[in-house]
């Protein structure tokens, strides 16, 4: 695998696989009422995000500015994010 395969491949991960501490950027959300809900909660792509804890279940806590976001394992999934390179 050559290095550009390997960036493409970082950047297409979905926020399921996110490790605590991290400082991730969003990069794409699903479509229709899941959308709507996370731009109501403040997250939309582009948006950085610190991911502070990761819960049994899969249940992944985000922090925005000063708002913690819970996010479930099916809606991590269809959630993608890239490294955010400034942390």
């Amino acid at each position: 695998m050559t290095k550009k395969n390997v960036k493409h491949k970082l950047k297409s991960e979905t926020l399921d696989t996110v490790k605590k501490g991290m400082k991730v950027i969003i990069a794409t959300l699903p479509d229709g009422i899941e959308k709507a809900q996370l731009i109501r909660l403040g997250i939309t792509k582009g948006s950085v995000v610190l991911c502070l804890e990761r819960l049994p279940g899969g249940t992944i806590v985000l922090k925005r500015n000063r708002q913690e976001i819970a996010i479930g394992y099916p809606l991590a999934k269809k959630i993608k994010f890239s490294p955010d390179d400034n942390a």
